[in-house]
Parts: structure tokens; sequence; C-alpha cells
């Protein structure tokens, strides 16, 4: 009886599915937003990545939240890792000659290229997200190298307030000087040029600084468990 209900729901199920990709008009141009933000986007915004000015612009409240949804994920690991009862580490083997002077000479090109992938967010792609992310993979390459590594928290901290801090102030600033909250209130240049898009490279900025504080902060909780 459960699999004939079943066999039922199912049929059900994707009769409407298939109904609902009849109604989509497939092939033909209906998307008006998207053609919005393909025509108007550069003059708008000053930014030459149309995805840049849609996550930090358009839709930049959405970005606020994502980093939000990050930060008490964070928040999580180090509950768990440090609650009481929680699993200890385990010994680990000492790394390698080539694996430690490996990563003496590439944590400062990680950071280096981190750093560019978020200050040059508005022009190619790439962004806050993806630049913190590059950094935080610098910081676990130095725990591959020195499983005893530990970081300094109290500076992770203040890269990851001063990161959320900054994003909000401009999104402030933006109703206070245009009207609106996250409004580009700052003269947008010359597209395809570093110092340009307005608001959008110090938002990226904030997020690459906040999102690389939070994520090495995970990857030290995760390695430097008693």
């Amino acid at each position: 009886m459960r699999a004939a209900a079943a066999v039922v729901l199912l049929a059900v199920l994707a009769v409407a599915f298939a109904c609902a990709l009849a109604a989509i008009p497939f092939g033909k141009d209906k998307i008006d937003v998207a053609n919005y933000y393909i025509e108007e986007g550069i003059e708008q915004t000053g930014a030459a990545n149309i995805v840049t000015s849609v996550v930090v612009n358009y839709r930049g409240l959405d970005t606020l939240g994502e980093v939000s949804v990050l930060f008490v994920g964070a928040l999580g690991v180090g509950a768990m890792l440090f609650a009481p009862g929680a699993p200890s580490r385990r010994e680990r083997q000492a790394a390698s000659l080539i694996v430690v002077t490996g990563a003496r000479l590439l944590f400062p090109l990680i950071l280096l290229f981190g750093v560019y992938i978020f200050l040059h967010g508005h022009l190619t792609p790439g962004g806050g997200f993806q630049g913190g992310a590059v950094i935080a993979s610098g910081f676990l390459l130095l725990y591959l190298a020195n499983p005893r590594q530990t970081l300094n928290r109290q500076t992770l901290g203040v890269g990851e307030g001063l990161g959320g801090l900054v994003f909000v102030a401009l999104g402030v600033l933006g109703i206070v000087f245009a009207g609106y909250f996250l409004q580009n209130f700052l003269p947008k240049g010359q597209p395809n040029v570093l110092l340009s898009a307005g608001i959008i490279p110090l938002i990226y900025v904030a997020i690459g600084v906040k999102v690389g504080s939070e994520l090495a902060g995970i990857i030290g909780d995760l390695m430097e468990r008693d």
C-alpha cells in the first residue's frame, strides 16, 4: 500500500514538474532583470565585472547576510570543538623539510594573491569571498608544515570585527549620502581602472579581511584542539 501511494505521489509530482517546465519560455528573452543588470550595470556601478555589481551593489544586503552566516558557522565550530567532552587532538607526524620550506616560501605569495583577488574583484572574476578563502588556505599550509602552529586569536578577532564594521558603515553611509543602504555614493571613476566602482572595492576589502579571518579561525580551531 505504501509503495503504491509513493508511486502515485511521484507521478503527481512528475506531472506538476512537467507542467511547470512547459510554462517556462525557454529560448525567449524574458529575463528583464538580468537584461537590466547587463545593460545598466557598468554605467550605474562602475564595475566592469557584472557579477560584482549584482553581488555587492544591487544585492549587497544579501551579501551581508552571507557574511553573517559564515560568522555564525565559525561560532558553531568553536562551540563544538571547545565544549566539555569534545574529542582531543591526536599526535600528528612532523612535516618533511620540503613541506616546511615550501610553506615558508609560498605563504607570503598566497597572501599576496588573495589580496590581489579581492582588490580586483570589480574588474575580474573573484572578490572578497574568494580572496579571503585563498588567504585562509595560506594559514592551512602553515598548519600542514607545523601541526603545533598557533594563531593569534586577538588579531583574527580584530580583522573579523573590523571587516564587518566597515561593511555596515559603508551601508549606513549609503543611506546618509544617497538614501539607500549600501548605495554607491562615491565617484565611480572610469570602468576597467583599479580605482573605480565607488564603494565596491572597499566592500570587497572588508569582505576579504572578514572572510579570511573567519576561515583562518575555523582552521585554527580544527587544528589546535587539545
